[in-house]
């Protein structure tokens, strides 16, 4: 398969839930477009914008003329960049200023930014006035694909990673792909482990496809918008069928489980972007396969290679300093995993890999048998 031709008009994927289902909007230079889109979506609506300080100084301008032109009134809410946001003290600050802003539970909360801004700012809307409609414009690679659409908000605890939170859907999604120009090398790859996610969880041709293109996705080609588009298709698909993770939806977890006690292990610090401890959780999963003979070796070795390829860190090692934090031991990161939003009646839950392409939710796997691989793993970790 090649690069599709770039599309001069916005790609329209819809999240089908009912009298609850949205559009997912993607397409270069869209931006300038959502004022009018809200005003058709809700007429006489204000609006709250909530941002960080890094996308204010590219993206709040641009915004709010967008709104205004409209007839929208706005107001903004700026936070601190980055996963420090996401904390008990980033949600009460967020909710204090929207009802100082007068926001009812008839306007609007637009989460402009990745994906901490959009979990921090649809949280708030889950739960200022009992219920706020919000409107999700991502401007990070990973919450163009990932965590703007389903509907997953909320902030971490100190014990662990989103264990605070509420389904809280969204009524429209405008991912621009242009804005992500301004994003740095490192929060793109970050990113694009979650497009990796999609192919090895279940769809072998798309992984391949972007084996093949990944350097296009990155210079920002016509490979993009059919990326974006791609992962958004799936994830709606399976957050239509199971909006509330109570089966499938858990599959788009692949990674993270690994990946969420790594976050913890380095303090939600920039030391590891999600996106970066979710490609490391890939990586470990796929071994983790291997070691219970459920994937070739074969196939755990192409998965670390095309990570590899865009950049990203495969290897517990590549995480700098690790070992500093006092907790890159095998029982340290089974007590953070503990913690995960899976765990059933005290069962780690995994997301494994039969075959690149085909991923399968297991709480069979004994904990002996992580604590033992992990050991392994982290054998080979530098100090």
């Amino acid at each position: 398969m090649t690069a599709p031709l770039k599309n001069p008009d916005p790609i329209t994927v819809d999240v089908a839930l009912g009298d609850r289902s949205y559009d997912i909007v993607i397409g270069r230079g869209i931006l300038p477009s959502l004022g009018a889109r809200i005003a058709a979506l809700r007429p006489g609506a204000r609006v709250a914008i909530v941002t960080d300080e890094y996308v204010a100084t590219h993206w709040l301008r641009q915004t709010e003329a967008s709104l205004i032109g409209a007839g929208i009134a706005t107001s903004r809410i700026v936070v601190d960049e980055g996963e420090v946001s996401k904390s008990y003290e980033g949600i009460e600050f967020v909710c204090e200023e929207l009802i100082k802003a007068k926001i009812e539970r008839n306007d609007l909360v637009v989460a402009l930014g990745g994906g901490v801004v959009g979990d921090l700012a649809g949280f708030a809307a889950a739960i200022v006035r009992r219920g706020i409609d919000f409107v999700q414009v991502p401007t990070s690679l990973l919450a163009q694909v990932d965590s703007s659409v389903g509907g997953k908000t909320g902030i971490n605890s100190p014990q662990g990673k989103n264990l605070v939170g509420a389904f809280h859907q969204p009524i429209l999604v405008v991912a621009d792909t242009a804005v992500l120009d301004t994003l740095s090398p490192r929060q793109f790859r970050a990113g694009y482990a979650e497009v990796a996610k999609y192919g090895l969880l279940g769809d072998e041709a798309f992984f391949g496809w972007l084996e093949t293109n990944h350097a296009d996705i990155v210079k920002g080609g016509a490979a993009r918008e059919y990326a974006v588009a791609t992962s958004c298709r799936a994830k709606a698909a399976i957050v239509a069928r199971d909006e509330r993770e109570t089966g499938e939806r858990a599959l788009l977890n692949l990674g993270h489980t690994f990946g969420h006690a790594l976050e913890t292990a380095t303090g939600f610090s920039d030391r590891l972007y999600h996106g970066e401890g979710v490609s490391i959780g890939m990586a470990l999963a796929a071994e983790l396969s291997a070691r219970l003979g459920m994937i070739a070796d074969a196939d755990v070795s192409r998965i670390q290679r095309h990570l590899a390829a865009v950049g990203l860190p495969t290897r517990l090692q590549d995480i700098a300093g690790f070992k500093q934090e006092g907790l890159a031991d095998a029982d340290g990161l089974m007590t953070l995993m503990a913690q995960d939003k899976k765990v059933k009646r005290g069962r780690l839950t995994f997301i494994l890999l039969k075959a690149i392409g085909q991923a399968v939710v297991s709480s069979d796997v004994e904990p002996s048998t992580v604590r033992d691989f992990l050991a392994s793993k982290l054998a080979n970790t530098p100090a």
